[in-house]
């Protein structure tokens, strides 16, 4: 299984960025046959469907050197995995509330040899650490998403987007981000890749 779609979209990245996610497929695989944290008929899909989807996030924004990035109901890592693959200057903690789920992205991220990326089993209710961004892959309407992190964002601002919540999400997403009226947007992810995949898939950010 090799990363081609990942070098179609993000052709500058480093010889250690291209090893550590060619290794993601084996990793993955081999973990998913024990622990499903990817659907079985998925897993032939990994780079397309959950490696470029998190890395849409990329597409929105380049992280300065050092911002704080929560991925909130993580999974087996997505979208942080792939995020902290790609700005290994900056720090990431992935929380999920399954144990098991937690397991395997850490396995996965020791595995490939990331220093910039730490784990938590837990409710993201209680983590209390502040963040520049909170990220998350469709894990919950956004308006109680937001609700919970809220508190987890710093007023300290070091990007060029003002600090907030990224999600990646997909359908209607309009009751969702009615709440937020002016503090939210959401384009389609059409806009960056062609696949097929990404036609009904949206990236939604919420200034906080």
């Amino acid at each position: 299984m090799n990363i081609d779609v990942i070098l179609k979209y993000f052709p500058d990245i480093s010889d250690t960025q291209k090893e550590q996610f060619s290794a993601l497929y084996d990793l993955y695989a081999d973990w998913n046959s024990k622990i499903n944290v990817i659907s079985r008929k998925d897993i032939e899909n990994l780079y397309t469907h959950h490696v470029l989807h998190s890395l849409a996030i990329v597409k929105l924004i380049k992280f300065t050197d050092g911002t704080k990035i929560m991925d909130v109901g993580t999974g087996g890592g997505f979208p942080g995995v792939p995020l902290a693959i790609m700005f290994p200057k900056c720090e990431f903690l992935l929380v999920d509330s399954i144990g098991k789920k937690v397991r395997v992205a850490t396995e996965v991220s020791d595995a490939i040899g990331l220093k910039n990326i730490q784990f938590k089993h837990s409710r993201a209710e209680e983590i209390k650490e502040k963040f520049d961004f909170v990220v998350s892959r469709a894990v919950m309407a956004l308006p109680d998403l937001v609700k919970i992190v809220r508190k987890n964002i710093s007023p300290e601002q070091h990007n060029a987007l003002p600090n907030g919540v990224i999600c990646l999400k997909g359908g209607n997403l309009e009751g969702e981000m009615k709440p937020f009226k002016k503090l939210a947007e959401a384009d389609d992810l059409s806009m960056f890749f062609e696949e097929e995949y990404f036609k009904t898939k949206k990236i939604v950010y919420v200034m906080i």
